[in-house]
């Protein structure tokens, strides 16, 4: 029996693959990334990078993750004031932070972010504004804004659609319907569509590429920067 669940979900896997294939994709090639909001369970833990470094201000999510040895180094800092030199990391990834600040200061991340980055910047964020408040302790954890496909699109990313259909989850991303287990399945259904309409899905992954990979210029930065 339990041979038989797991061919069962390996199969469903196979047709309904996460969205973090998909981070997975987009990261491949880089060896270096900066992780702002890393949280204590970041999915570039699934990805092949060579090095990167975790950037939260919230303690515990840091010990949490430095334990599970995700992240080749880690920084308590508020990712609003975090400096580095310019295009020090391949990538610079920002998943589920910025509805956790104002459109200001989200806007203000993305330009920071394509200073620090030589190759590519990736953001995960909802489709739209969703309710929540603090919780783990975590009063950052509360949300302060939205941001819709078309105001990423203008700022030159690439935006696919994740986590299913919009109208099927709510709170923290959780399905709103029972059983859950059901509409969960429903929802990956519904993957299928959202992932090239964006504006129906519950969540939003954007991509933005800095240039096109320059070994040369590449060799030259990282002798530059010792």
């Amino acid at each position: 029996m339990k041979k038989n669940n797991r061919i069962i979900l390996s199969l469903y896997k196979r047709i309904f693959p996460s969205w973090i294939n998909l981070l997975k994709k987009e990261l491949s090639g880089c060896e270096s990334a900066l992780d702002l909001g890393c949280g204590y369970s970041s999915p570039i833990q699934y990805c092949e990078v060579t090095s990167s470094i975790g950037v939260d201000l919230f303690s515990p999510y840091l010990e949490r993750s430095e334990q599970k040895i995700i992240h080749s180094q880690y920084i308590k800092a508020d990712i609003r004031k975090i400096e580095f030199k310019p295009k020090s990391f391949d990538a610079v990834i920002c998943l589920d932070v910025l509805e956790h600040l104002t459109k200001k200061e989200g806007y203000e991340l993305i330009q920071k972010m394509e200073r620090l980055a030589r190759r590519k910047i990736i953001i995960m964020t909802p489709n739209g504004y969703i309710y929540q408040d603090g919780y783990d302790d975590n009063p950052l954890q509360s949300h302060k804004c939205g941001w819709k496909v078309g105001e990423l699109r203008n700022m030159g990313f690439k935006v696919y659609g994740i986590n299913g259909w919009k109208k099927l989850r709510g709170y923290k991303g959780g399905i709103k319907h029972k059983p859950f287990i059901l509409w969960n399945m429903f929802s990956d259904i519904t993957q299928k569509a959202t992932y090239y309409r964006p504006k129906l899905a519950f969540q939003l992954f954007a991509v933005k590429t800095i240039r096109k990979f320059d070994i040369k210029e590449e060799l030259l930065t990282k002798f530059k920067n010792g």
